[in-house]
């Protein structure tokens, strides 16, 4: 092992406090820019910003030999239609308008890719307005309905990737979007999935965010408890609607320019908007550093869905059921299937450590091969992280109340097979 790689697997071996995962505020509101590829290694992005829970923007030289940068763009840096009618325009796509709140959301449709190109160029013809509103193309699973398109490859330092991961090898779903939408689209106010870590890469144009660290959404919340859809909106100023937004602190705010990276951490609630005809990549992931906020948040969705249909608790002989059901509908995920997202990457890492890597695995583009990039002692370090969320989820007691013959193996034997591949590995 040389040098680089010990330091990199040193870092990952030590056993951070899990409270270091909360990063409240950034002096001056500033964010690291990186600037270049070859001095800034997986183990300075683990311990400067994946552990301390900070963003960071990468420039375009990471994403300088991408397909899509090289084919999706006119000269000018412009979205080139032409050339993405001819290879995505018979696709479906899901469409938001921008213009209409529905909920705290935008409502989504789905059109031919071709007929929302049309509609992009005379919108922006027609000095960027239409009677259709402004719409946006927003989380087109491109890379799944596409995948033999060389559109980008993910960076190294995002590998770590248990989300799509688990929903890979179960085939159901993914967290890998595409992005486009004219000047003007705009995400309303919202952090992302399980309170997942985001990265988002702009193919072209140009786009400002507004990050707010976590815990700061709570002085954002109205009298009655619920988030802004609008962060600039006037009425946040209105002391009887939103009684503790003086208590808030500024968002940081980024402008991100074409080919540049923003890493979005853990929890960060964010609002974003297009400053330009902008097309970008972005990833929802989870890995060891963060599954444990993970894991409070799924905790905190039960609770808020528990607290909804309290009255229900006595006449309804399932309502410890009903509550996952609901949840699930509402997240995407219960506490048995996050028992088998937990079973699935353990595994996966337990491979690995107990039989290596054959030549066809490593060759390719696959869970285990990452794996074996990231080294040993990474997996090691995800083992260990797993062992404390799986431990607390065997105690939770809304978990202990559900039926839990289906799961295979028993949590106590995943646990046990979990240390006993640990101590292996270390010794």
């Amino acid at each position: 092992m040389d040098r680089a790689t010990f330091a990199c697997s040193t870092a990952f071996f030590r056993d951070y406090n899990s409270s270091s995962q909360g990063a409240f505020c950034l002096p001056g509101g500033h964010v690291d820019f990186i600037e270049k590829v070859e001095s800034f290694s997986y183990s300075d992005f683990f311990r400067d910003y994946l552990i301390p829970n900070h963003p960071c923007i990468f420039s375009a030289k990471f994403t300088e030999d991408w397909g899509s940068r090289r084919n999706w763009v006119t000269w000018d840096g412009k979205p080139d239609f032409d050339h993405l009618l001819q290879k995505f325009g018979e696709a479906v796509v899901p469409v938001a308008n921008c213009d209409v709140k529905e909920y705290n959301s935008n409502p989504k449709e789905q059109l031919p890719f071709k007929e929302y190109i049309k509609y992009w160029k005379e919108y922006i013809k027609n000095d960027y307005r239409s009677s259709r509103g402004c719409l946006y193309l927003k989380d087109w699973h491109l890379s799944r309905a596409f995948p033999e398109q060389d559109v980008y490859t993910t960076p190294v330092y995002f590998s770590s990737d248990w989300l799509n991961e688990y929903w890979d090898a179960v085939a159901v779903d993914d967290y890998r979007f595409v992005y486009m939408g004219p000047k003007g689209s705009w995400t309303p106010f919202h952090a992302d999935v399980f309170r997942s870590y985001s990265w988002s890469a702009n193919i072209c144009g140009r786009k400002k965010w507004l990050l707010y660290p976590a815990g700061q959404e709570e002085y954002l919340k109205d009298r009655h408890g619920n988030l802004p859809f609008d962060v600039t909106a006037p009425n946040l100023q209105d002391r009887s609607v939103y009684p503790r937004y003086n208590q808030s602190q500024p968002p940081v705010e980024i402008v991100q320019e074409a080919g540049e990276i923003v890493f979005i951490p853990s929890g960060w609630h964010h609002q974003v908007y297009n400053l330009e005809d902008t097309i970008s990549i972005n990833h929802n992931w989870v890995n060891g550093c963060n599954v444990a906020i993970m894991w409070c948040f799924l905790q905190d969705e039960l609770a808020a869905v528990q607290r909804e249909i309290s009255e229900w608790k006595d006449p309804v002989d399932d309502w410890h059921l009903q509550c996952q059901l609901i949840m699930k509908s509402c997240t995407g995920i219960d506490y048995k299937e996050f028992y088998n997202f937990l079973k699935v990457i353990a595994e996966n890492r337990i491979s690995v450590l107990e039989n290596g890597l054959d030549d066809e695995a490593s060759a390719k583009n696959t869970p285990k091969a990452a794996i074996s990039t990231l080294g040993m002692l990474h997996a090691v370090f995800d083992l260990k992280r797993t062992v404390k969320v799986l431990t607390s989820l065997s105690a939770n007691e809304d978990f202990k109340k559900l039926d839990l013959t289906s799961l295979s193996p028993p949590p106590e034997a995943l646990l046990h097979h979990l240390k006993a591949a640990i101590d292996t590995a270390l010794l």
